[in-house]
């Protein structure tokens, strides 16, 4: 199926490009440095142990509190024991016990910051809120507060620091994650029938792990520093053992006579949690990361009212792919609900191309995603029927459900970059369809993917299959979102402006890409669009919507010689052609569309129709079919076409109304 915050990836361009940025974090001066400040960190706490651990134990009563000298840099402690060399035996197990922190911290924020993603928005907003409270505390008193509850030692402190990093490590999973799955690749995914936790581990998490990782890093360094105080206050690590914090502790009782006592390991500290932060800053700078330290398908309900809809000439039921009546999707809000969508009935056939037509936020996209299950909490999406390849789709979310989608109902979105998975290989992007609902092996799929990719006219497909979205051009992305959809056996294609993105020799390409395998396959073409010279193209009949309704049906054919709602020849005289005056201003619709917050009682368009009455202001027109199967929401209907056939264009009316 062809399907910022802080911290936002900027651009994810497949495994090889990753390794690239990853390798730019050691050509920086600041990066270089950091990589070896930490490298040196990380082998001296592997061999420090090894070394020098017989010398920091080895105690002198001789050489009590004696300060510097050559045989003790750093002097000695009140046993004689040598304070350098506990300081670099010390470095294993503060940086240990600092990662063990961190890793709690990021294991704990995952779960928490994902529990949207797997069990709904609804828990996510529980789980949002108790975050918000959370990160309002400070990070040391959330610390000291977990470790009265946890014990005093380093497993209390390991645990008290971990969890009181989480609620901002949290944070920042919800808000990236939030970013990426509103993504089109993951609402192709969630069409094609994926379940909510392989959504979450193969298109979310890959695609903010970046981010994540640098943020960790980060975050590692602050545990340090934050283990260090713990200890420091006697809540971290006891005696026999020993961590920076608590040497610094020791060091401070005869600071006044014996400086260098807290001075060496005050140092250690500082320069391990710049050595963590500076690197992490160095990879958040080479990746392009600014650092910082759900969904669920609806039921559609049935109301009580019915509307008719035609049906193609000659059409049986066999026929039928998709039947639509009194379509609502609603969104609550403070001042009640706004219903963008408003009782939008149509019905499609194999083989039928229908075009969706109409401004921006006339609730085209609206519609498509209601159909294909993709509106999600808290909005509402009612319908007196939604039935499609006869299976009735308003009974709630089904394993059944969810297989008819994936191998019968495709859609291509708007955006051929954020279409696809940016971290995955478009062929894998393409198998996992057919794995998912063909019961294909791995190497079956990819052979079929390859296929696809043949079949969209896509040149070496068998090498364009490895390679990853950002190495195809805007138009063969756009192609492979169509041979995603083929992977199955498509009776319905949706195409939500999918010709926006790209130039005009493209489109074309595209277009008739669409026209010939609706016609090899008898795939029904569902065309959304805000450009109506696009839709006659290649579509038999028109939709044209308007504030949320369906307010004229008519065959292609009809536009220029029948069209008989006033907006409707709005929108063709507003077109540029050959004979559009090159000295005179370009055609437009005056006025705006009504806010979906506060729609008229009457008609939404009277307020920029030349012909509007009290009438047209204070009664909503229905929409009539006519003897030959035509459909118009206006109470006048055929006095707009004649004053559309008498040459004036539908901007000079209004304006001259004006």
């Amino acid at each position: 199926m062809a399907a910022n915050l802080a911290t936002e990836i900027v651009s994810a361009g497949g495994r090889r490009g990753n390794r690239r940025k990853w390798v730019t974090v050691v050509r920086t001066p600041v990066g270089a440095a950091a990589t070896v400040a930490l490298s040196a960190l990380l082998v001296l706490a592997v061999i420090a142990p090894i070394l020098w651990t017989d010398w920091a134990n080895r105690t002198d009563t001789a050489q009590m509190l004696h300060g510097p000298s050559s045989a003790h840099w750093a002097g000695t402690d009140n046993l004689g024991r040598d304070i350098l060399a506990r300081v670099l035996v010390a470095t294993r197990l503060s940086v240990e016990l600092a990662l063990l922190a961190t890793l709690i911290m990021v294991g704990v924020g995952l779960v928490l910051g994902t529990l949207g993603v797997l069990f709904g928005r609804r828990v996510g907003r529980v789980v949002a809120a108790v975050i918000n409270i959370a990160v309002a505390f400070p990070g040391l008193l959330l610390a000291l507060f977990f470790a009265v509850i946890f014990g005093i030692g380093s497993k209390g402190a390991v645990l008290a620091i971990g969890f009181a990093g989480a609620p901002g490590f949290a944070r920042l999973v919800q808000t990236l994650v939030a970013g990426v799955e509103q993504r089109d690749f993951v609402l192709a995914a969630r069409v094609a029938g994926v379940n909510r936790f392989r959504i979450l581990v193969r298109h979310v998490l890959p695609n903010v792990g970046e981010a994540l990782i640098v943020n960790a890093t980060i975050g590692a360094g602050a545990a340090l520093l934050a283990f260090a105080g713990l200890s420091f206050l006697g809540l971290g690590v006891q005696p026999s053992d020993y961590d920076w914090g608590q040497l610094l502790g020791n060091g401070l009782t005869g600071i006044f006579e014996h400086p260098v006592a807290a001075l060496a390991p005050g140092i250690a500290v500082v320069l391990a949690g710049l050595a963590f932060n500076f690197f992490g800053e160095a990879m958040a700078k080479s990746i392009g990361v600014t650092t910082t330290i759900g969904k669920l398908r609806l039921p559609v309900v049935k109301p009580a009212g019915e509307g008719a809809i035609p049906a193609k000439d000659g059409a049986t039921d066999d026929d039928t792919v998709l039947t639509v009546r009194d379509l609502r999707v609603s969104f609550p809000s403070a001042h009640g609900a706004i219903t963008p969508v408003r009782g939008v009935s149509f019905g499609m056939t194999r083989g039928e191309t229908v075009g969706v037509v109409g401004e921006s936020g006339s609730g085209k996209s609206l519609t498509a995603l209601a159909v294909a299950q993709l509106i999600e909490r808290p909005a509402r999406v009612t319908a007196a029927e939604l039935n499609f390849l006869g299976t009735d789709l308003s009974s709630g979310a089904t394993r059944a459900d969810q297989d008819l989608l994936g191998v019968h109902f495709s859609m291509v979105f708007q955006d051929p970059m954020t279409s696809m998975n940016p971290t995955l290989r478009v062929g894998g992007q393409l198998a996992e369809v057919a794995r998912r609902h063909g019961g294909l092996s791995r190497t079956e799929a990819r052979d079929r993917a390859v296929d696809r990719l043949d079949a969209v006219q896509i040149p070496e497909p068998e090498r364009r299959a490895g390679q990853y979205p950002h190495e195809f051009s805007g138009g063969m992305r756009q192609r492979a979102m169509i041979g995603m959809g083929l992977m199955g056996d498509p009776a319905l294609i949706v195409a939500d402006e999918p010709t926006t993105a790209l130039d005009v020799t493209v489109q074309s390409r595209v277009l008739q890409l669409l026209e010939s395998i609706r016609r090899e396959r008898n795939v029904a073409l569902l065309l959304i669009s805000h450009d109506i010279s696009v839709v006659r193209q290649v579509c038999d009949r028109v939709l044209v919507m308007y504030a949320g309704q369906i307010v004229e049906d008519l065959p292609t054919a009809d536009l220029h010689s029948a069209a008989r709602h006033p907006y409707t020849r709005a929108l063709i005289s507003v077109v540029p052609d050959m004979h559009t005056a090159l000295d005179e201003p370009l055609a437009v619709i005056p006025g705006r569309a009504p806010d979906p917050a506060s729609f008229p009682a009457g008609c939404a368009f009277a307020s920029r129709c030349p012909l509007a009455t009290e009438r047209c202001r204070a009664e909503m027109p229905p929409l009539e079919t006519d003897a030959a199967g035509r459909r118009v929401a206006c109470w006048h209907a055929d006095a707009s076409a004649a004053s559309g056939s008498s040459g004036a264009s539908a901007p000079e009316q209004m304006e001259a109304a004006r």
